[in-house]
C-alpha cells in the first residue's frame, strides 16, 4: 500500500470535505488523528485513526449511495462472522452529518501487516507457506458459500499466525456455490502470486484446497492453469492499461488542455515540474545519459528524489502529427513499469508521466522513474570477480527471462545494457516502451525467442559468460523448447 506523507494526508482529507481534526459521530464520540490508507475519489476513504482512546479503522463513504454501501460492507462483514472466519469486529457504525457521510468503525488488528506486505518481504519458503494458509482460508469462505470478489492479497490480514479477511464490501453471499465458481474465485487469488510459486506448486497447492473441501471433486490441474493466466492478464490490463491513468490512492493526475500529468503519490509535490521547459531545464552535461533522435535520457534531482527522465522527442511535423494520434511510447512505458510492479518483476520505480499538448495534439512525452544506481550487465560482470556473485547474478536474470515467458511478456530489446544489476546479483528491467504482455501463444513464443535470442548476442564474444547461461537457461526452463528456437540448446 502506498504510503501518503501528511501534506498529502490534509489535502486528501480536504477533497472528501474534512477540513476538522476531529469528527463527531451521532452518539457525541469522536474519531480523530485521521490517516488516510486507502480512497477512492469522491466515494469513500480508510483512515487510521483513534476512537474512544483505541486504535481504529474507519471507512467512510460517500455520496448519495453511501448509507447502501456502508451497509453492504457490513453485511459482508457480518457473513464472514456467522462463518467464523477472522474478521475485524465492526465497533460503531454512525452517520457523519459535518460532510454528509456514513462511517464504520471497525477494531484496529494491532500488530499486523496485509498478506501482499508479507508476500514482497519473504522469501520463497516463506511465500510457499503463506499460498497454502491463504488457499485454506479462501477453502473456508467457500464452505461458508462466501466469495471475497476483490480477491487481491491487500485484503487478508496476518497476525502472527492468524490471517483476517477484511474490505466485506467485495464479501457476497451465495446460495449455491458450483465447482466452477468456486474454482473461478480460487484462481482470482493463484493469479496474485509469484509465477514462479505457481509454476512449481500449484499441484501441491491444489490438493491444500482439496483437503480442506474433501467431499468436492479434484480440480483439473489444466483448466486451473489457464484460468490462472486470464485472470492475472485481466487483472493487470485493467490496472496497467487504465487505473494507473486515474486518480487513484496511488497516484495523483492532472488534466489540461496544455498537459496530462499521472504522478505516483508518494513522491507528490507542489513544485513538481509539469511543462516541458521545466523538465527541459534539468538537462546539461553533466546530467546527460543518451542522446537520441527519437529520445533524450538525463537525471534530475527533486528534492530527495534522484530520478531518470526519458524525453520522447518529436523529430518533426509529420513525425509528430503521425504520433499525435498513438499512444505515446512515454505512456507505453508508464504502464508497463506498473505493470511489472503489480507482477512482481523488477523495474526502476515509475515516478511520473508527463504528456505535453499543442492545439489538442500531443507533443513531447516524459516517462520519470527513480535513479537507480547499479551498473548494466556488461559493467557488472566486467568489473566483479566475485565468483558466487556472479553465479547468483547469472541465475536471478534467467530467472526473470523464465518469469517473463510464463506471463507471456517480451521486452522486445534485450541487450545487456537494458538490465541493471543490483548489489545482491538481482536484475532490474529498463527501457520499457517496446515490452508488450501477449494473448496467443505463438505470439509470445516467437517474441521470447527473440528475447533470448538478443540477450546471448551479448556474451557471443565472451564464451566462459555465454556458456554460463546457457547451462542455467537449461536448468530452469522446464520446457527446451523456447531454448532450441533460439538456438542455444540442440
Amino acid at each position: 500500500m502506498q504510503s501518503i506523507n501528511k501534506k498529502d494526508n490534509v489535502s486528501l482529507l480536504a477533497s472528501f470535505g474534512i477540513n476538522t481534526p476531529n469528527i463527531s459521530l451521532d452518539d457525541t464520540s469522536t474519531i480523530s488523528s485521521l490517516e488516510v490508507v486507502r480512497f477512492v475519489p469522491k466515494r469513500r476513504c480508510v483512515c487510521k485513526a483513534l476512537w474512544q482512546g483505541k486504535p481504529v479503522y474507519a471507512k467512510i463513504f460517500f455520496g448519495d449511495k453511501a448509507a447502501q454501501y456502508a451497509l453492504r460492507d457490513v453485511r459482508g462483514v457480518e457473513s464472514l462472522q456467522k462463518a467464523k472466519i477472522l474478521t475485524p469486529k465492526i465497533l460503531k457504525q454512525s452517520k457523519v452529518p459535518q460532510v454528509k457521510a456514513y462511517v464504520v468503525i471497525f477494531e484496529g488488528i494491532t500488530p499486523s501487516e496485509s498478506a501482499e506486505a508479507v508476500w514482497e518481504s519473504a522469501n520463497e519458503f516463506v511465500r510457499i507457506e503463506l499460498a497454502h494458509q491463504l488457499i485454506q482460508v479462501v477453502a473456508q469462505h467457500h464452505e461458508a458459500r462466501l466469495l471475497q470478489t476483490d480477491m487481491y492479497l491487500k485484503n487478508f490480514l496476518i497476525q502472527y499466525d492468524a490471517i483476517y479477511t477484511i474490505d466485506g464490501d467485495g464479501v457476497r453471499s451465495v446460495d449455491k456455490l458450483s465447482i466452477k465458481k468456486a474454482q473461478a474465485n480460487l484462481c482470482q487469488l493463484l493469479s496474485k502470486l509469484d509465477v514462479l510459486t505457481i509454476d512449481s506448486q500449484l499441484p501441491s497447492l491444489l490438493e491444500t484446497y482439496a483437503n480442506a473441501r474433501p467431499w468436492q471433486p479434484a480440480l483439473d490441474i489444466v483448466a486451473v492453469n489457464k484460468a490462472i493466466e486470464i485472470a492475472r492478464q485481466k487483472a493487470t490490463s485493467a490496472y496497467a492499461d487504465k487505473k494507473v491513468f486515474r486518480q487513484c490512492t496511488d497516484l495523483d493526475v492532472v488534466k489540461t488542455k496544455k498537459v496530462f500529468v499521472a504522478m505516483s503519490a508518494q513522491d507528490a509535490m507542489i513544485d513538481f515540474p509539469q511543462t516541458a521547459a521545466a523538465l527541459d531545464a534539468y538537462l546539461n552535461d553533466a546530467s546527460l545519459i543518451k542522446n537520441g533522435n527519437t529520445c533524450t535520457v538525463f537525471t534530475a534531482k527533486m528534492g530527495a528524489l534522484d530520478a531518470v527522465i526519458k524525453r520522447y522527442n518529436i523529430k518533426g511535423f509529420w513525425h509528430g502529427f503521425g504520433r499525435a494520434f498513438r499512444r505515446t511510447r512515454a505512456s507505453i512505458s508508464w504502464a508497463n513499469a506498473h505493470r511489472l510492479q503489480l507482477l512482481g518483476l523488477p523495474t526502476a520505480r515509475p515516478v511520473a508521466l508527463i504528456e505535453t499538448k499543442w492545439l489538442g495534439l500531443k507533443g513531447k512525452a516524459y516517462f520519470l522513474t527513480e535513479y537507480v544506481d547499479a551498473p548494466d550487465m556488461v559493467q557488472f560482470f566486467a568489473t566483479t570477480s566475485d565468483k558466487q556473485l556472479r553465479s547468483e547474478a547469472i541465475k536471478q536474470v534467467v530467472q526473470l527471462f523464465y518469469r517473463l515467458h510464463l506471463l507471456k511478456i517480451s521486452h522486445g530489446d534485450m541487450k545487456a545494457s537494458n538490465i541493471k544489476v543490483r548489489t545482491d546479483g538481482s536484475p532490474l528491467l529498463i527501457d520499457l516502451d517496446s515490452m508488450r504482455q501477449h494473448r496467443a501463444d505463438s505470439f509470445a513464443q516467437n517474441n521470447h525467442v527473440r528475447d533470448i535470442k538478443r540477450f546471448m548476442q551479448n556474451w557471443k564474444d565472451t564464451p566462459s559468460l555465454y556458456n554460463a547461461f546457457v547451462k542455467v537457461f537449461k536448468v530452469v526452463y522446464v520446457d527446451h523448447a523456447p531454448l532450441q528456437a533460439a538456438q542455444i540448446l540442440e
